[in-house]
């Protein structure tokens, strides 16, 4: 069994796939980027980390492969543990090519560094799409030509001497026509103003009462920001579990709730839920450290 093959196509599905005593492999998802340099436009794509913390089995791995596998729960929980123990041996001599998710390696302080293979593209919205490159534009400036050239002594002599009387006069008849138009809207303003405070002085002499005054009604209205991201405690196979799990986190001061039921039938229980995922990633490896470290992030949408 090539338990690198169903990790590979879980991760299309899901944003974390934990391998249970190994660690959990997470996509984080990337926006589509241009290189100016290079000219060349990369699609949106979701890029694969490891995190030697999450050990935790919820499930997800034994229970895909026990499907396809048509096999028991208990016999692919084994088969993964002994490709775990493999991985582990072979660490320790040399690296580990993981199929087409990347390679692993162990640094000087026995650590586990995993480096993704980026030619994958696990998000499914860009399924089809690849680098493109483009050829560089190069952009012309003409210059721009005056409309109205600079007239020339030359132009000045072959003017009539009619025409220039003729275009005096228009303009002093221009003039006087503007004088007089200015005259008659300063008068019409005028009268416009001395009638809008006749208005307003009657407007302040009226009085207005209202015997019985509706009372203001001040509306608080909430929106309720959506929580995709979600700290898992643990998911039980009988609900009464789940509650007191519930019970338990709460006197502790956690937010803790029942999100729902799992496709295997599991009720799970989460310390939190959060609206980004920072802030998720953050208090998981808080929590981790001091409460639980079989907490895991689980990012779906909770309706």
């Amino acid at each position: 069994m090539n338990l690198a093959t169903y990790i590979n196509d879980l991760l299309y599905r899901y944003d974390c796939v934990i391998v249970p005593d190994f660690g959990g492999f997470v996509t984080n998802r990337i926006g589509a980027k241009a290189n100016n340099f290079t000219h060349t436009f990369t699609p949106p794509t979701k890029q694969v980390t490891f995190n030697s913390l999450l050990k935790h089995n919820d499930g997800l791995l034994a229970n895909y492969i026990a499907s396809a596998e048509n096999i028991s729960f208990e016999k692919a929980s084994t088969a993964i543990s002994l490709s775990v123990i493999k991985w582990q041996n072979e660490l320790q001599s040399r690296t580990v090519q993981i199929d087409r998710l990347g390679v692993l390696t162990l640094n000087e302080e026995k650590q586990i560094i995993f480096e993704p293979n980026t030619a994958v593209n696990y998000l499914t919205e860009s399924f089809g799409l690849d680098t493109v490159t483009s050829s560089a534009i190069s952009r012309f400036k003409e210059e721009v030509k005056p409309l109205n050239p600079t007239p020339t002594k030359a132009t000045h002599k072959g003017i009539p001497t009619f025409i220039k009387y003729a275009a005096t006069a228009a303009i002093l008849l221009t003039l006087g026509f503007a004088g007089y138009n200015g005259y008659e809207n300063n008068l019409q303003k005028e009268n416009l103003a001395n009638q809008e405070k006749a208005i307003q002085k009657k407007i302040q002499s009226a009085t207005f009462v209202i015997s019985n005054p509706l009372p203001t009604i001040d509306l608080k209205v909430v929106k309720e920001v959506a929580k995709p991201f979600h700290i898992v405690a643990g998911a039980f196979q009988f609900a009464e579990n789940a509650e007191k799990r519930v019970e338990e986190l709460k006197a502790k001061g956690f937010d803790a709730k029942i999100i729902g039921v799992n496709k295997w039938g599991l009720t799970q229980v989460t310390f939190n839920s959060y609206a980004s995922r920072n802030e998720a990633t953050n208090n998981l490896y808080r929590i981790q450290k001091t409460v639980s470290k079989d907490a895991w992030l689980l990012v779906e949408k909770i309706d």
